[in-house]
């Protein structure tokens, strides 16, 4: 098997469970660093280890575009290749493509698009992406969907829906790796009626697991949890439900509540080149003037390496003097963060007590403030 889904305990919609993959097991909710290229920015795959992650993202079309999937794979696969020896998902590049608005022609066959890096064209259909991934070897696997700006017309959302349901029964038939798990992708902008007739669709195709795909791309915040709730209702239970691209921890908590499993986001590590650190206390702005003399952990909380080892007054020394250690230990730091988070749900669904854990970090994030 591919995957292999467990639940473990339930409080209400949120869900605790092991999905075990050709590489090992991943304990959910889980939130997923993002490694674009091979590499989750600052971070070795020991440190990550380290911090206790046990599935991480890369993105097909970056690692096409260089240093190439074929390369990768002559040499031993992505695992190898990045010395990552536990689950790896690769996104598709249906997002990237979507970026890429005025360098790129979509068709029903595919979509042609010139290369961020050097203006080369290339052309991505269904079988295409497949055919990377299994070069690369991840574990998880996303096929090419359709990804609309929002707000979008609502043709242009049918025709969204259309194309990526037969790009995702293209993509299945393409597959031929049993060690691989084939997600589908819900698209529909932020109408529940087309978002549950493309997942009516896709759960006719069958697959290993859900995702939710075209949220963060423009809408508030508010429409996005409420699609996040309506498909929560739908999404199959017996499989691992991916919530794509949606990375604040108030919302991944919130998620979680309604029965969401997987996250991804570059939001802790971007926010940490930017100086930005998230605490027990709210989200600490590290070159502000007041932390020059601060001998203080960064988060008395936290027990993270950094928090043990370095001062508030040494980072915003790191950071105003442009040091690359000060990008790694904040990324250390915002990783572990999350990674410390999601665990704190999971044992608080583990031990019945969700719903306290749930109001009382509400409570907390009410009154955070930057510091």
């Amino acid at each position: 098997m591919s995957l292999e889904f467990k639940i473990e305990a339930r409080s209400g919609k949120a869900r605790a469970g092991v999905m075990k993959l050709a590489h090992g097991e991943v304990l959910t909710p889980a939130f997923m660093p993002v490694g674009t290229l091979g590499t989750v920015k600052a971070m070795s795959a020991d440190e990550l280890k380290e911090i206790g992650y046990q599935l991480i993202l890369g993105n097909a079309y970056h690692l096409y575009l260089r240093p190439g999937h074929d390369l990768i794979k002559e040499l031993g696969g992505l695992h190898k290749f990045m010395n990552w020896d536990r689950s790896i998902l690769t996104d598709s590049g249906g997002f990237q493509v979507y970026s890429l608005a005025v360098l790129r022609k979509l068709s029903d066959e595919g979509v042609e698009f010139q290369s961020h890096l050097d203006g080369s064209r290339h052309f991505f259909s269904p079988e295409k992406v497949m055919e990377t991934q299994e070069a690369l070897g991840s574990d998880i696997v996303m096929p090419l969907d359709d990804c609309p700006a929002l707000p979008a017309e609502p043709e242009r959302l049918r025709e969204s829906v259309g194309r990526t349901v037969a790009w995702a029964k293209r993509s299945k038939e393409k597959k031929t790796r049993d060690d691989q798990a084939l997600f589908g992708i819900v698209q529909g902008g932020v109408d529940p009626g087309l978002r549950k007739e493309c997942l009516r669709q896709l759960c006719e195709i069958g697959f290993s697991g859900y995702a939710l795909g075209g949220l963060a791309v423009g809408e508030e915040p508010k429409l996005r949890a409420e699609v996040v709730a309506t498909m929560s209702e739908l999404l199959p239970r017996d499989r691992p439900r991916y919530l794509m691209g949606v990375g604040p921890i108030e919302e991944c908590l919130d998620a979680v509540r309604q029965g969401i499993d997987l996250f991804d986001c570059v939001l802790p590590t971007r926010n940490a080149r930017n100086g930005q650190l998230f605490t027990s206390r709210g989200k600490l702005v590290i070159k502000n003037a007041k932390y020059a003399q601060d001998p203080a952990a960064l988060d008395p909380e936290c027990g993270c390496y950094v928090c043990r080892h370095y001062s508030r007054a040494y980072l915003r020394h790191l950071y105003v003097s442009n040091e690359i250690l000060g990008v790694r230990l904040n990324s250390w730091h915002n990783l572990y963060y999350y990674r410390r988070f999601f665990e704190r749900m999971r044992e608080a669904l583990v031990a019945g007590k969700f719903e306290e854990f749930y109001g009382e970090q509400k409570k907390v994030f009410a009154s955070w403030e930057d510091q």
